[in-house]
């Protein structure tokens, strides 16, 4: 699934907490004939540069394509769908389609390439049966994918999040969640997870470009015990650590869903 790019209407705390829970060029002359290659080593002095193996042709060792570094554990399906700007990268794995307890790591990639593990991992909840590449309204599934995450909030004040942070009443929570635990502080902070919301806006936005139909108001947000509807759900000191730890300048994406899909 792509990275996936209005007004925005707020509901109010009753309302919001409903829907969450209801959801989640000149050509120059030709040039002078190149003497035959040779395999041998050039003699001592000699500034010619050392020819490849008999039969490749030195430009051809310059252009020869280089394996892409990937994300430990993602696939090169899963790979691509990185966007070639993006240095961060939260991954959540679950392990099994139907998991709702995932890990999640946070990876940077350096100017080599090479991405390495800088946080984590920790435990999490996802939604309650697991994981779908077609989420939908109520399926109690967390959408699979490569997504963007840029804006957060949440009740409490901004923990020194480098992402936009929108803190807001709205955020307030109350009731139980799946498995009778209590919702409170689920909201305190969260980083919106870009599926089916317009980036850029704050979580509490409701404008949903796929349609209602396709779910929306999947976040990363304070674990409260339990599975979740669709989002992702972490400790809450981890989660204020991670606030600190995403840069925008990163553009950085969650990677999630079970291990065996994200490894394609």
């Amino acid at each position: 699934m792509p990275v996936r790019k209005g007004a925005p209407a707020l509901l109010s705390a009753g309302t919001l907490c409903a829907a969450l829970l209801l959801t989640g060029c000149a050509s120059p002359a030709p040039p002078a004939p190149a003497p035959p290659a040779s395999t041998t080593a050039p003699a001592s002095g000699d500034s010619r540069p050392a020819q490849g193996p008999p039969g490749v042709a030195a430009n051809d060792l310059a252009s020869a394509p280089v394996a892409t570094p990937r994300i430990p554990g993602i696939g090169p399906a899963t790979q691509a769908l990185v966007p070639a700007a993006t240095t961060q990268a939260l991954v959540v794995t679950g392990a099994t389609a139907d998991s709702n307890t995932a890990l999640v790591s946070l990876y940077s990639r350096a100017a080599t390439g090479r991405w390495t593990e800088i946080a984590g991992p920790w435990p999490a909840h996802n939604a309650l049966r697991g994981w779908t590449d077609d989420h939908t309204a109520g399926d109690l599934r967390s959408p699979i994918g490569v997504f963007r995450i840029g804006d957060a909030g949440g009740l409490l004040p901004d923990p020194g999040a480098r992402l936009p942070y929108d803190q807001d009443e709205e955020f307030e929570i109350s009731g139980t969640g799946l498995s009778g635990e209590p919702l409170e502080g689920s909201f305190d902070h969260v980083i919106a997870i870009d599926y089916n919301r317009v980036p850029g806006r704050s979580p509490l936005d409701r404008e949903r470009p796929l349609g209602e139909e396709k779910g929306g108001g999947v976040w990363i947000h304070v674990d409260h015990g339990g599975p979740t509807q669709a989002c992702v759900a972490l400790d809450r000191e981890v989660l204020r650590e991670l606030l600190r730890a995403l840069d925008p300048a990163a553009e950085p994406v969650v990677v999630m869903g079970p291990a065996p899909e994200l490894a394609r």
